[in-house]
C-alpha cells in the first residue's frame, strides 16, 4: 500500500498519530498488568479482544472501509488470527502474570528478528549484514536477561514472552507466504474476530464462564482501555498511518512502544529493572531497530499488525 503524498500539515498530523499509537500500545501492557491483579488471564483477554474486535469493526464501518475477505483467503486469515491474536495475547498475559511486565514487553518486541529468521528459512529471503547483526544483538540481549534467572530453574516468564514474539513473527511470515490480497485493515479486523473466538473457547475450557463481575473501578478501567484503545482503535490508527506515511516511519513509531511500556511499568506498576534487565533491554531494542530501520525490511514487516 503506497503512502499518499504528504502536505506539511498532513505529515504533522500523521506523526502525531504515530505518537498516539506508541502510547496506545505501550500503555496497553501496563493496563494488562493492572487488570491481571484481579482478572484471570483468559477472562481478561476474552474481554479485551471482544471489545477490541467490536470497536475496530465499528470504527472501520463508520469510516467507510471495506471489510470483505475473498473466500479463498478466509482460512489463512483465521490461522493468522490464531497466532497473531489468540496465542500472542494469552502467552503475554501469562508472561506478565509470572514475571515483570517490562521484561515481557521487551522480549515480545524482539519479534522483528524472529520474523527475519523465519523469512530466511521459509521464504528464502536474503539475510543481510544488518539482519545478522540484529540476530547477534538479540541473542546477547536474551542471554543477559536469562542468565540471572537460570539458577532458579527454567525461566517461564522468559519462555512465555519469547513465545509471544515467535507466534507474532510466524503470523507475519505466514500472511506473506499466503500472498493475501485482502485489505490490511480488513485483515486486522477479521484476525481480531477469529482470535477472539479462539480465546473465547479457551476461556470456557480453562476458566469456565468469564470472571468479569464484581471488579474494582481501576480494573474495569484497565480492561476497557485494553479493548477500546489498546486493541480496537490502535489497529485502526496503525493502518491509517501506513496509508498516509512511509512504512519505515510507522516502524520507527513501533520502536517507541516498548520504550513507553517499560517506562510506564516502572512508574505505574512500580517495577524496578535490574542492571541486567537494562542491558538486555538496550541490546534487544538495538536488534529490533536494525531490522525495522533497514529499508528492505519494511516489505517483510507489512504482513501482520503491530501490537
Amino acid at each position: 500500500m503506497p503512502s499518499a503524498p504528504q502536505t506539511p500539515a498532513g505529515a504533522g498530523s500523521a506523526r502525531l498519530l504515530v505518537l498516539l499509537l506508541a502510547f496506545a500500545w505501550g500503555l496497553n501492557w501496563t493496563a494488562a498488568g493492572i487488570a491481571l491483579r484481579e482478572v484471570p488471564p483468559w477472562s481478561m483477554r476474552f474481554a479485551g479482544s471482544g471489545i477490541g474486535a467490536a470497536t475496530l469493526f465499528l470504527v472501520a464501518s463508520l469510516a467507510g472501509h471495506s471489510l470483505h475477505v475473498p473466500r479463498g483467503e478466509r482460512l489463512h486469515v483465521m490461522i493468522a488470527g490464531f497466532f497473531n491474536v489468540a496465542a500472542f495475547q494469552v502467552l503475554s498475559s501469562f508472561a506478565q502474570l509470572s514475571g515483570a511486565t517490562s521484561r515481557a514487553v521487551i522480549i515480545a518486541y524482539s519479534m522483528p528478528i524472529w520474523a527475519t529468521l523465519l523469512s530466511y528459512l521459509l521464504l528464502h529471503e536474503r539475510l543481510t549484514g544488518a539482519r545478522r547483526l540484529a540476530f547477534l544483538l538479540c541473542v546477547a540481549g536474551l542471554s543477559t536477561l536469562v542468565w540471572p534467572l537460570v539458577s532458579r530453574g527454567v525461566p517461564a516468564p522468559i519462555l512465555l514472552s519469547l513465545g509471544c514474539a515467535l507466534s507474532w513473527a510466524f503470523a507475519t511470515v505466514y500472511v506473506k507466504w499466503a500472498r493475501l490480497t485482502v485489505a490490511p485493515l480488513a485483515n486486522a479486523a477479521w484476525q481480531l474476530l477469529f482470535g477472539f473466538l479462539f480465546i473465547a473457547a479457551g476461556t470456557f475450557v480453562f476458566e469456565g464462564f468469564p470472571r468479569l463481575f464484581g471488579l474494582h473501578a481501576p480494573t474495569l478501567a484497565a480492561v476497557a482501555y485494553i479493548g477500546v484503545f489498546g486493541v480496537g482503535l490502535a489497529h485502526f490508527l496503525l493502518w491509517t498511518i501506513v496509508g498516509r506515511m512511509p512504512t519505515i516511519t510507522a516502524s520507527i513509531g513501533s520502536l517507541l512502544v516498548p520504550v513507553v511500556g517499560v517506562i510506564a511499568s516502572t512508574f505505574v506498576l512500580h517495577e524496578h529493572p535490574t542492571a541486567n534487565d537494562l542491558i538486555g533491554f538496550v541490546l534487544i531494542f538495538l536488534a529490533a531497530a536494525c531490522v525495522l530501520l533497514e529499508p528492505a525490511a519494511s516489505r517483510t514487516m507489512r504482513g501482520a499488525p503491530h501490537k
